[in-house]
C-alpha cells in the first residue's frame, strides 16, 4: 500500500467543476489582480480568523513582511521569536534589518516556552512573533500578559493553524496582526501562492493596505514605501470555492489524529506489555483549544531510521525542520552555536511528520502505525 505525505488530487480533484467555473468567472470578468473576487473572499474569512478586518496578500511569506511594515519596525529592533519554524519567520525579521532573539520551544508542543520570553526583552524589544506551529496555538495568555506588561507588538504567523484556538480565541484575532498562508499544502490551500493578514485594528488595516499595493493612497500617490504584496484575483477564486470546505477538512484531519492515537494504543495493547514503542505522539494543550493538525508530528530518537523503513514500505513523511534557525549558515554572523536551544535542537533531530490530510482512509492510517509497530518490533529484539 502507497500512503503519500498529502495527496491534494483527492481534495482538489472532486472540486475541479467549481474551480473551472470560478477561472472562467475571472477570465470574463477580465480584472485579475485584487477585485471583487477578492473582496469577496476577504469579506468570507474573517469569521475564520475572529477579526474585523483582513486582507489576501501575495504569500504567507509576504504577509509576515507587511505585517513588520505596518507595525513600523526597522534595522536595529529586537524581535523575539521561535528557532524552530519554518525559515520565512525569521527572514522576514533580518529584510527589515531588524534583530531576531531567538527564545527556546516547549518540546511537547514544539511552540515557544512562554515562561523562558522575559528574560530576553530589552530596551530594544519592539515586538514578539509568536509562531503557532504544526496547527497549534501558541500559550496566548501568558505572552499577551508580557507584551501587556514591556507595550510590545504581537505578530501571530498562523500559516499551520488557521481555525486553530486558544482558551477559546482563534489564530490571528489574539495578537496586533495574524499572518496567514495559502501555500497549496495547508489545510486551506490556493492552486498556488497566496497569503493573508488580519487584524482588529482599523489604523493598522488601512495601512496594511496601502502598504500591499506600493504605499500607494490614492493611485500614484505613495504615502508610504510599499510592496507588492497583492493577491491575485484567480486565487481569491479557488480560495472562495475551498473556503466552503475548511471545517470540514479540519474536522477530518482532528478525526484522524485521534484514530491514529487509538490505533497506537490497540497495537500496544496487543503487543503486551513487554513491548516498548519507542515514540511520543502529539501533544495537546488540556486547556480550551483547538489543533488542526496541519501536521501530525511525533518524536522518536530512532527518527532518521523510522523514516527510512517507512519509505520502504511506501509511506511518505517529513522532517519538520532538521535544522533550527540559530544554526542556518545565513545567521552564521549572530555567532550562535550547538547547544543554545536544545530543546528545539532535540526536537530538529527526533521529529517526523507522518500523513494526517482529509483524504486519508482509516487503512492507510492502520497501515502506517502497524508499519510504525514493525520497525520497533524489530528495533526490540
Amino acid at each position: 500500500m502507497k500512503v503519500p505525505l498529502l495527496d491534494l488530487h483527492r481534495q482538489n480533484g472532486p472540486l475541479k467543476k467549481e474551480f473551472l467555473m470560478a477561472f472562467e468567472r475571472v477570465l470574463n470578468g477580465q480584472r485579475f489582480i485584487l477585485g471583487e473576487e477578492l473582496e469577496t473572499f476577504e469579506s468570507n474569512i474573517t469569521s475564520h480568523t475572529d477579526c474585523q478586518f483582513a486582507l489576501g496578500v501575495s504569500s504567507g511569506t509576504d504577509a509576515l513582511l507587511l505585517a513588520l511594515m505596518a507595525l513600523g519596525l526597522k534595522a536595529g529592533d529586537e524581535i523575539i521569536t521561535t528557532p524552530y519554524t519554518f525559515f520565512a519567520t525569521v527572514g522576514a525579521i533580518l529584510r527589515m534589518g531588524a534583530t531576531p532573539i531567538f527564545v527556546d520551544i516547549d518540546p511537547n508542543t514544539f511552540n515557544v516556552d512562554p515562561d523562558l520570553i522575559e528574560k530576553k526583552i530589552t530596551s530594544k524589544t519592539k515586538a514578539i512573533i509568536v509562531v503557532h506551529l504544526f496547527g497549534q496555538c501558541c500559550d496566548m495568555k501568558k505572552i499577551c500578559s508580557l507584551a501587556q506588561n514591556y507595550n510590545l507588538s504581537i505578530v501571530e504567523d498562523a500559516a499551520q493553524s488557521i481555525e486553530s484556538t486558544f482558551l477559546g480565541h482563534k489564530a490571528g484575532g489574539i495578537g496586533d496582526i495574524g499572518c496567514f498562508s495559502f501555500f497549496p499544502s495547508k489545510n486551506l490551500g490556493a492552486l498556488g501562492d497566496a497569503g493573508l493578514v488580519s487584524t482588529n485594528n482599523e489604523e493598522i488595516f488601512h495601512k496594511m493596505k496601502k502598504i500591499r499595493n506600493h504605499g500607494a493612497s490614492p493611485k500614484y500617490y505613495h504615502k508610504f514605501v510599499g510592496g507588492n504584496f497583492r493577491m491575485d484575483a484567480l486565487q481569491a477564486s479557488f480560495l472562495n470555492v475551498k473556503l466552503k470546505h475548511l471545517d470540514s477538512y479540519i474536522q477530518k484531519r482532528i478525526e484522524h489524529a485521534a484514530i491514529y492515537e487509538s490505533f497506537f494504543k490497540d497495537y500496544g495493547q496487543k503487543k503486551g506489555t513487554e513491548y516498548t514503542l519507542k515514540i511520543k505522539l502529539p501533544t495537546k494543550y488540556s486547556c480550551d483549544s483547538k489543533h488542526v493538525y496541519n501536521q501530525y508530528v511525533i518524536k522518536t530518537k530512532k527518527r532518521d531510521e523510522l523514516k527510512k523503513f517507512l519509505s520502504l514500505n511506501d509511506i511518505e513523511s517529513e522532517i519538520y525542520y532538521p535544522l533550527p534557525m540559530h544554526l542556518q549558515e545565513c545567521l552564521a554572523n549572530y555567532n550562535y552555536a550547538i547547544g543554545d536551544f536544545p530543546m528545539a535542537e532535540i526536537c530538529s533531530q527526533t521529529s517526523l511528520a507522518l500523513p494526517i490530510y482529509e483524504g486519508l482512509s482509516n487503512q492507510e492510517i492502520e497501515y502506517v502505525v502497524n508499519k510504525i509497530f514493525d520497525f520497533f518490533q524489530s528495533d526490540n529484539q
